[in-house]
């Protein structure tokens, strides 16, 4: 069995975060073909959902760049990886010390998700939270609500570059995470950074999923360093002309802009899928 693995911001969605009409058409012919494929992104499963339907993704869909496998199919998670009591607390320490608001992503019983802030310092802050609200279409709450039996998957935060770069040197010095950041959509002034468990990165989910599903190759498509541990494991990885250049660089080549259905027009090429 071949799977196909698609990240999604950058990739297989436009700029303007839709699937594009040739696009759409491009995955109804692989699933008529009979050609697996799924996604493994940062997005949350409440952010990607409405997305996905009407699209053909049946099979487990990998989250918030690896800390969790969804299964359509039994409407659970088959995987987790969460941060540790002390993971948290120290990465929390970091991230308030640079004097910038932690977003802590939670998944509690009952499949309850929840992003938790502690006071909002500015609009930058209070936008974000917003956003979040309306894009991950979950709860976002003050910290002090966080119930005790909550696990938490990332910390995001969204700051100026030198406390964004604080962030980054700490994570970098410890053993057990892994952190993802880059230019804020919220202004060119501002940097953005995620920490995970480093356990819960793309490369470790694509590996379950290869187990589970009996996968004996994977082609994978990316843009940005979230993308590089599944390109690692990957027989074939592909970038959009639009990827960052160091994910150019170890791509296996470099394929068409998201925003001129590149990676569509690659499958039907690849897969010799008709035009018409």
């Amino acid at each position: 069995m071949e799977l196909v693995v698609f990240d999604l911001d950058g990739t297989l969605l436009n700029s303007r975060s839709h699937i594009s009409d040739y696009t759409r058409d491009t995955l109804h012919l692989l699933a008529q073909n009979g050609i697996a494929y799924t996604v493994a992104t940062g997005r949350t499963l409440h952010a990607a959902r409405d997305i996905l339907e009407g699209h053909s993704f049946t099979l487990p869909q990998v989250y918030k760049n690896g800390a969790m496998i969804w299964c359509p199919q039994a409407a659970d998670y088959s995987h987790t990886t969460f941060l540790t009591q002390g993971e948290i607390e120290r990465v929390l320490t970091v991230v308030m010390e640079q004097d910038v608001t932690p977003f802590i992503f939670t998944l509690a019983p009952g499949n309850y998700h929840a992003i938790y802030h502690t006071p909002l310092r500015n609009d930058v802050e209070r936008r974000l939270a917003a956003a979040f609200n309306k894009r991950s279409e979950v709860d976002v709450l003050p910290a002090e609500m966080m119930p005790a039996d909550a696990d938490i998957t990332n910390v995001s935060a969204l700051g100026k570059p030198a406390a964004i770069a604080a962030v980054a040197r700490m994570v970098e010095g410890a053993d057990n995470l892994v952190a993802y950041s880059g230019d804020a959509l919220e202004g060119s002034a501002l940097k953005w950074i995620d920490v995970h468990h480093i356990n819960a990165s793309k490369g470790n989910a694509v590996t379950q999923l290869k187990e589970d599903l009996g996968v004996s190759r994977v082609l994978c498509f990316g843009d940005s360093d979230n993308d590089l541990s599944m390109f690692a494991l990957a027989d074939e990885s592909y970038a959009p002309d639009n990827a960052k250049p160091y994910v150019k660089d170890v791509a296996t080549a470099v394929i068409g802009h998201h925003d001129e259905d590149g990676i569509a027009r690659f499958l039907r090429q690849r897969f010799e899928l008709p035009e018409n």
